[in-house]
């Protein structure tokens, strides 16, 4: 022992070593997008399926935030990277799944329950890929559609058609039964599109501390300004884009003879050989 432990030892002093603490910025953001997942839940239960959508979205904008904050100051940790996984998972699998089923999916019976339950399984089965496969996927690229594009897509389309006067049980340029059946085409497309080795641009090499020409901040207030032309319609069809585009890229790959997977040796569970042809 050293000398300072010995005499600490002689005098009968207990040494106790410092608590690891928890960083607060980082997380307030993952718990700011988890508050977004439960008021869309709550929003659903009460009717409110417009705010319900904007809540999924709210928390979608928080949770691409809670990483960057975390590399940005340095501020990186296992709990952290546990709690955005608990958070996507009632933001981006649960509450969509969810209100999907309230706002539509109720009315197909046995149906609708069956598809809001596969997507939300499949959110979870995304999550958990995503944890296990992190450290050989390759970082430009997502392994499936992210969860919170998947729920972008469901949510998305539920806020476009309330914008739009679709009320539940109304017929109106779209009858409601027609309505109904794409709510579940939608929610099933987007659950299994997360399971698939489809690769998804990740975004993940846009350096935000690098300086960008000024065309690029001209382009950027551009995009707002088409956002708000008409949130709902910009801001769905955005995500459709997005939802097809990793099909887009796995087909060119596919035509050219390239490497379809965005893993290129996996031995950790799940195990992924075979399936990456």
């Amino acid at each position: 022992m050293h000398d300072g432990e010995e005499s600490a030892a002689e005098e009968g002093v207990v040494v106790r070593k410092r608590r690891k603490g928890i960083y607060i910025l980082p997380n307030l953001f993952t718990l700011a997008a988890l508050f977004g997942g439960f008021y869309a839940i709550v929003m659903a239960m009460n009717g409110r399926f417009d705010m319900a959508a904007i809540g999924v979205f709210c928390a979608m904008v928080l949770d691409s935030l809670d990483g960057r904050v975390a590399r940005m100051t340095n501020t990186q940790s296992a709990f952290g990277e546990q709690m955005d996984s608990l958070s996507d998972m009632v933001s981006f699998g649960a509450a969509p799944a969810l209100i999907a089923y309230v706002w539509a999916l109720s009315g197909l019976g046995r149906w609708g329950w069956i598809a809001a339950f596969v997507y939300c399984a499949c959110a979870a089965l995304r999550l958990a890929r995503f944890n296990v496969n992190t450290a050989v996927v390759d970082k430009r690229y997502f392994q499936g559609l992210p969860s919170p594009a998947a729920a972008a897509l469901v949510a998305g389309f539920i806020w476009l058609m309330t914008e739009l006067g679709v009320q539940r049980g109304q017929d109106h340029w779209l009858t409601w039964t027609q309505v109904t059946w794409i709510m579940f085409g939608f929610t099933l497309y987007a659950g299994l599109t997360m399971v698939t080795n489809v690769p998804f641009y990740s975004f993940k090499d846009v350096q935000m501390k690098k300086s960008v020409p000024f065309a690029v901040i001209v382009l950027i207030a551009l995009g707002i300004a088409v956002i708000n032309i008409h949130p709902p319609i910009v801001l769905f069809g955005v995500f459709v884009m997005y939802g097809l585009s990793g099909y887009v890229v796995y087909a060119w790959r596919k035509s050219r003879g390239q490497h379809t997977s965005v893993i290129s040796t996996s031995t950790d569970e799940p195990d992924e050989r075979g399936l990456h042809k």
